[in-house]
């Protein structure tokens, strides 16, 4: 018996796109162990001397030139790429695409990043035959997404299901599976042992995330933070910033028993479960991650465009706020350290009304795509 292979497509473009990839990949194979599944940043796997260059000149430009990347955001939020940019991507920097699909044979491809999903929609266009899904790991539709050839949208929300329909995309053509995550958010191991294993304590706790690249650590943020370690536990996460871990470990202040440093760790969902509360910048799959363990965000640094949106979302629906000033983290440490029964009520109920939701929709919807003949014609 010939197996079904998935190829899931994204880009080095911040961590959380080629998460959600494995993130599904993880998911589909737990649904069907007999699907094979193969995760590919395609930039990197086709040029892996160029792509490093460009993605290190960007992530330059997300934290010298915030404002710039806001103004681009902005002036092509309603604009697929257009075919001179898809034509450049194909000819010089995707060149060998078609061939990888066809050693692959792939049965559906699925793209968590518009730029490979522009370049499979115009192999589409030139007659490869593949079901193509589309992940949107934003809480937003930028028209970078949007191509004629998905055959089908996941999408996070019912507000972005929306916002696709008025640029024309079909309404059979879209789903609202929430942004995926890792199988392992969605479970509630014991506290106990998670506490044990990284030598936390039983008390309030503060999660501390930088992203994966590490490019948010905030010195006024972190410094004040580190007043509270006598009554609070605060956890920093500085993913790959290793020159911010080396400088905090070196400062007195941070010496503490109560103050856990980290560099980039593969365990954010088990120190989500201990904590009470999450600082993070508000990308698509942190936020998602977060919403999975019920747990209450604050936010600092988005940046212009999709984090903006995210922000914006989580905020309005009363699961984060954003860091507008010390103020709110000093009413946080508070109720944590006043209201910390409150707090974790709440905690519970938001996860009572998110169990509703399958973990594994997204997972469930593309395995459909090939085993219940249901793309979209």
């Amino acid at each position: 018996m010939i197996k079904k292979r998935v190829l899931l497509l994204s880009e080095g473009f911040g961590a959380g796109h080629t998460q959600a990839a494995y993130a599904l990949a993880s998911s589909i194979r737990k649904l069907s162990p007999d699907i094979q599944t193969k995760v590919l940043e395609l930039g990197s796997f086709l040029n892996p001397r160029v792509a490093p260059l460009i993605i290190t000149a960007y992530k330059k430009t997300i934290t010298s030139q915030p404002r710039l990347v806001g103004l681009m955001y902005k002036h092509q939020y309603k604009k697929p790429l257009n075919r001179l940019t898809t034509l450049a991507l194909h000819r010089i920097f995707y060149t060998h695409t078609r061939n990888v699909v066809n050693q692959l044979r792939p049965d559906v491809i699925v793209c968590t990043h518009p730029i490979p999903n522009a370049v499979i929609s115009r192999l589409k266009r030139l007659g490869v035959n593949v079901p193509l899904c589309t992940v949107i790991t934003d809480y937003d539709a930028h028209g970078t997404w949007i191509s004629s050839e998905v055959d089908r949208f996941l999408v996070s929300t019912p507000e972005v299901k929306y916002k696709l329909m008025r640029r024309g995309v079909p309404l059979s053509h879209i789903l609202v599976t929430g942004i995926p995550v890792h199988p392992n958010f969605w479970e509630h191991p014991s506290k106990e042992t998670i506490r044990e294993k990284f030598h936390f304590k039983d008390m309030p706790t503060v999660l501390v995330m930088a992203g994966g690249w590490g490019i948010t650590s905030d010195d006024i943020v972190n410094d004040y933070l580190s007043n509270w370690s006598d009554r609070i536990q605060i956890i920093f996460c500085l993913g790959n910033n290793d020159k911010s871990r080396l400088k905090m470990e070196s400062d007195p202040k941070y010496n503490h028993p109560n103050i856990h440093l980290f560099g980039f760790v593969k365990e954010i969902d088990q120190f989500m479960e201990v904590s009470d509360v999450l600082i993070t910048k508000p990308g698509g799959m942190t936020c998602s991650e977060g919403l999975s363990k019920g747990i209450p965000m604050l936010f600092h640094h988005p940046l212009p465009g999709q984090e903006e949106e995210n922000c914006q979302y989580f905020t309005a629906q009363g699961l984060g706020e954003p860091i507008t000033s010390i103020a709110v983290i000093e009413k946080w440490m508070n109720k944590l350290i006043y209201e910390y029964i409150k707090i974790s009520n709440r905690r519970q109920k938001h996860l009572d009304n998110i169990a509703k939701y399958h973990p594994m929709q997204s997972a469930k919807s593309i395995i459909d795509m090939f085993e219940l003949n249901k793309v979209p014609s």
